[in-house]
């Protein structure tokens, strides 16, 4: 079967499956630029594709196009994926799978964390903007950071939130994360009432129009993922950080950092984060687990025993 073909049924079986946007994208994205890669290869049919043109093709991504170890990682799990419903689809047979046998590169388990004094810069600037110009940007950016510092959503659940997955009463809001799955996270009263406030400016904004989105452009339209990254994008700029990623990621670092430093549990942080793998959850610990080895300090049954 020629690769566009196969690309397409490929696309139109996740959306049949009901895979976020998200999720659909990112298989384009790499799928897209696999079929291109092949191309330049003399290569349009899947049955050709081999185990040596997975590793020049990831080669090509490392060299060329500068992908780090994570990055290189996700397109190889996005192959696997595509050629192992090939194989299901009895499209290439089990032999025939050329990712079958290749193994995910090595990574360093390297998380970049703001400082406290980073965080503080980034707050203190939108919150003289939004006092001194009270303008839409300014509120809704201030409190996109307040809510992923408060929750430590993705970005993806940050975008899909709305005013109906959030319970005041209650202080918790639902999002919708990976696979689709809902979840009720907790929030504090300093965000409830940053929420409240910030819900309060748009129905003046927006002159009482229905609020749907939490967080929407100028049109009050859904704010999409790309559109936050370029916020983002501006705002380092603007913060001039040399040594900081800005981006929901790096937010959602802080979250699980700051938490693990002030003594959070291992299995608390999981469900905050909702990792469905306690070892995702456990790299925070490890790295940046200092409260851990104080609550170890405390309570193991050793310094309780008169030895």
């Amino acid at each position: 079967m020629l690769m566009k073909f196969a690309i397409k049924d490929f696309i139109d079986d996740r959306e049949f499956k009901n895979l976020s946007p998200v999720s659909i994208e990112n298989y384009n994205r790499t799928l897209n630029e696999f079929h291109d890669f092949c191309v330049e290869q003399e290569i349009v049919d899947v049955k050709d594709v081999t185990p040596n043109i997975i590793k020049k093709y990831l080669m090509y991504c490392q060299k060329q196009r500068k992908n780090n170890p994570t990055s290189i990682n996700t397109k190889l799990h996005n192959l696997k994926i595509f050629f192992n419903y090939l194989q299901e689809a009895e499209i290439i047979s089990e032999n025939k799978n050329p990712t079958k046998k290749i193994d995910y590169v090595k990574a360093d388990v390297k998380i970049d964390v703001f400082t406290d004094e980073q965080v503080k810069q980034m707050l203190n600037y939108y919150s003289r903007m939004k006092y001194r110009e009270k303008s839409f940007y300014a509120y809704r950016d201030y409190t996109i950071i307040l809510t992923l510092l408060g929750t430590g959503v993705r970005l993806g659940e940050l975008c899909n939130l709305t005013w109906n997955n959030i319970n005041f009463k209650n202080q918790t809001i639902t999002v919708i994360g990976k696979k689709r799955q809902q979840s009720s996270v907790p929030i504090t009263d300093k965000l409830k009432k940053e929420l409240t406030e910030y819900y309060v400016f748009l129905q003046q904004h927006f002159e009482n129009a229905q609020l749907g989105f939490v967080f929407t452009n100028k049109y009050n339209e859904r704010l999409t993922p790309n559109a936050v990254k370029n916020i983002f994008k501006r705002l380092k700029k603007i913060m001039n950080f040399k040594d900081a990623r800005v981006s929901a990621h790096s937010f959602r670092h802080y979250f699980s950092v700051t938490m693990i430093r002030s003594g959070a549990d291992a299995f608390t942080l999981q469900r905050m984060l909702r990792h469905s793998d306690l070892k995702m959850t456990m790299r925070y610990v490890n790295l940046f687990g200092t409260a851990l080895a104080e609550q170890n300090e405390k309570y193991n049954p050793l310094n309780k025993l008169n030895i």
